[in-house]
């Protein structure tokens, strides 16, 4: 089950690195795919729409993309905006490695309700430092391909991680911001949102926000988590009170790894937040902790010499320099981003016509998912159900 959901995911990530052409369905639904798509080929008319943001937080729609992804990206907006956003019209920022072309601009524009920004990521946030060695990374690639680990012959997906671990929150264009909500191309929302998550998270005291757990693939991260020791023994004064790393390491002891001010003596069993959805404080990645955090890993190389993932980034920093209740689980929302997906299981949200998903489907319980710990660890909110297979007892 574990080798079928990471292929699958490796599959939906390779679509979107290396794309078939599909004309047929720019046809089909009158957007173009490409940027060759000549101005002035589909007509629309022209209409003032007020786009002030009406939500209160200093908050906006964060989406990674490159222009071939519109449809996609279309999908994404038009979902958030349906289920959340039309009532809120928080602002959308766009960041891509390349110019923004013009068809991009245009239909993202459109499809917003709020404002839009559009943001060309700086070359030395998206490219090989000079300290590190291609001819390694590139030996390195050749063995990952050849052991079939996913996307390991990808410079272009170490890329991404490396920029979404240590460098989205500096960009200028999110300087004025409190709050991120992560979007990706391709998902789906299942459920209205009568609230606004931004607003919930600062009222509550909450700092990062998720909706689906599950494990990373090991030959990705091989010397990830002996990193982690060797910062946090420097460091030990970054380790939260009443921290996550029970969570994050079977049977670890969170008392005595304070007391020790180390976690030596734990392993890493591979849970993470799935980053792909994050509603999350700005702030918690601003700060020295996890800065020097993502800094230390840096300098390893472990982005391009391994594949490390800025899922398990994010969520050991987040699970060791964070009390576990600044941690939420959005247990309320239903989402899919192929080949995994969630769906609120409480009847309200059913026969009330908030939520439109087939409950059966849930990834919650999933035997690659990572939720049931955290369950067990934490509770369950509004919205998911506690595995009728475990015999312990949610405090």
């Amino acid at each position: 089950m574990a080798y079928d959901i990471r292929r699958s995911i490796g599959e939906q990530v390779n679509q979107r690195l290396h794309p078939s052409g599909n004309a047929a369905q720019a046809e089909k639904t009158g957007i173009p795919i490409s940027d060759s798509t000549e101005e002035g080929e589909w007509m629309e008319a022209e209409e003032v729409v007020d786009k002030t943001t009406i939500g209160k937080e200093k908050a906006t729609l964060l989406m990674l993309v490159r222009n071939r992804e519109m449809r996609e990206a279309l999908g994404s907006m038009r979902m958030v905006e349906d289920r959340f956003n039309n009532r809120y019209k928080y602002p959308w920022t766009f960041m891509n490695d390349q110019p923004f072309s013009e068809s991009f601009i245009k239909y993202t524009t459109g499809m917003a309700s709020g404002p839009v920004e559009y943001v060309v990521i700086p070359k030395d946030n998206w490219s090989v430092p000079d300290k590190f060695n291609m001819t390694v990374i590139n030996q390195g690639m050749s063995k990952m391909v050849q052991d079939g680990i996913i996307y390991g012959g990808s410079l272009s997906y170490r890329h991404m991680c490396r920029f979404n671990s240590g460098f989205f929150y500096h960009q200028k264009a999110l300087e004025k911001y409190d709050w991120y909500w992560r979007v990706e191309p391709s998902i789906e929302i299942y459920c209205d949102i009568p609230y606004d998550p931004f607003t919930y998270m600062r009222k509550n005291g909450k700092v990062y926000g998720w909706v689906i757990t599950m494990y990373e693939f090991l030959d990705t991260i091989p010397t990830l988590w002996q990193r982690t020791k060797e910062f946090v023994k420097k460091n030990p004064q970054y380790l939260a009170e009443d921290n996550s790393l029970n969570f994050m390491s079977d049977g670890a002891n969170v008392s005595q790894a304070l007391q020790a001010k180390n976690i030596d003596n734990t392993n890493y069993n591979l849970c993470h937040f799935w980053s792909n959805f994050e509603i999350a404080d700005l702030n918690f990645f601003r700060s020295e902790a996890y800065q020097k955090y993502f800094e230390y890993l840096d300098n390893t190389g472990g982005f391009f010499y391994e594949r490390w993932g800025d899922a398990p980034v994010h969520s050991i920093a987040l699970s060791l320099f964070l009390p576990r209740s600044k941690i939420h689980h959005f247990s309320d929302f239903g989402y899919n981003h192929a080949p995994a997906a969630r769906c609120p299981q409480d009847e309200e949200s059913h026969h009330s016509g908030r939520c439109y998903c087939d409950r059966s489907v849930n990834f919650d319980l999933d035997n690659y998912s990572c939720t049931p710990r955290w369950f067990e660890l934490n509770g369950v909110g509004h919205g998911a159900i506690y595995p009728k297979s475990s015999q312990k007892k949610v405090s």
